[in-house]
């Protein structure tokens, strides 16, 4: 039931001569050390997806299965999210890149030719605003505001109960 016997164990279930070579032996501790693979997420996006067995089922000290049924289901479990996630991705990972590169490449497109200019633009004509609205401001808005705090602040209201 210990830790190092499983790991054996699943080491030797999970051995790369009873499956295709197509297919990784996913549990295989030296099958990790080994591989040479390239990080495909260098700047950790995915992180909440790096979900193992032990996050997904775990049994309390108190109540174990027999070890042969948890390194089974570990090695079910394992097995059977690395097909589907290689089925999947089979299937849907060429449209779905399509669909993104046309989304992120029109937004490209609008963000340099569209956006970016206006901001400029705006930005170049800002300061001028900014002298008109200052006059307008200082001619019609602060005395028509000065004029109307004092007219109304000599306004004294008293409720009184009838």
């Amino acid at each position: 039931m210990g830790l190092e016997k499983e790991k054996l164990d699943t080491s030797i279930i999970m051995d790369e001569d009873e499956f295709n070579r197509s297919i990784e032996p996913i549990l295989s501790q030296k099958a990790k050390a080994s591989s040479s693979a390239p990080d495909r997420d260098p700047h950790d996006l995915n992180a909440q997806l790096k979900v193992g067995f032990e996050d997904v089922i775990a049994e309390p000290a108190s109540a174990h299965s027999f070890d042969r049924v948890w390194i089974g289901s570990h090695a079910v479990f394992e097995l059977v999210k690395f097909i589907f996630y290689r089925l999947l991705t089979t299937l849907l990972a060429v449209p779905v890149a399509f669909l993104l590169g046309v989304a992120f490449g029109a937004l490209s497109c609008i963000h340099i030719w569209l956006v970016m200019p206006l901001t400029r633009s705006f930005l170049v004509l800002l300061p001028s605003v900014q002298v008109v609205w200052r006059s307008v401001t200082e001619l019609f808005i602060t005395p028509l505001f000065l004029s109307l705090g004092k007219s109304l602040s000599s306004i004294d209201v008293r409720s009184t109960e009838t």
